[in-house]
């Protein structure tokens, strides 16, 4: 690595960005609208190019659903829809974002890819102080990290061309409360 920076693709996964996963009508309309797939592709070449650790951050709870918190809005259904369950086709990261051997996995079993994961401690270990976040949905995971990322001391830079929430309203909103905590760029323009 010879750069302090991480680019983190966050729920990328089949469950939510692949055509034949649950986010086919919400977030593939908005990945295909918006260019996401090509501007995801772009800015993991552009990190690797840089000597940037690409890490990839998924959701998911065992077959039994232990980890699933009952009462969440946004995961109590997980369990009755069977989906996000580790070790399905529908957590593993979409085949364009693949990642390869070596680059650290993050499983995460709430919103926030901080929350009683590995993440801080790799971040630590390996000197990293700046955060490039990418991912579904933009009002989710990449509004817990910016917020919780600011909040221990880490610079954030969101790359609003890979990002996507349900709709372009819920995506353009998220990204209106987030310049206050984090640079918003693309994935043709992030400094790495």
């Amino acid at each position: 690595m010879t750069t302090n920076a991480i680019l983190l693709v966050m729920d990328m996964m089949n469950d939510l960005v692949h055509p034949d996963g649950m986010g086919a009508s919400t977030y593939v309309v908005q990945c295909r609208e918006r260019g996401v797939y090509a501007n995801t592709v772009r800015a993991i070449d552009r990190a690797r190019a840089a000597g940037m650790m690409v890490g990839y951050v998924r959701v998911g709870f065992s077959p039994s659903y232990a980890e699933c918190p009952p009462k969440s809005p946004v995961f109590s259904k997980a369990r009755d829809n069977k989906v996000f369950t580790l070790g399905t086709w529908g957590t593993e990261v979409f085949q364009d974002f693949a990642p390869k051997d070596g680059d650290p996995d993050i499983v995460k079993h709430r919103v926030s890819p901080f929350y009683a994961t590995k993440l801080e401690p790799l971040l630590l270990a390996q000197g990293i102080g700046r955060l490039i976040l990418t991912g579904v949905s933009t009002n989710g995971v990449v509004s817990a990290a910016v917020r919780e990322g600011h909040d221990r001391d880490y610079a954030c830079v969101v790359l609003e061309d890979c990002c996507a929430g349900a709709t372009a309203e819920e995506h353009e909103f998220a990204l209106a409360g987030l310049r206050r905590y984090a640079a918003i760029t693309t994935s043709a323009d992030f400094e790495t």
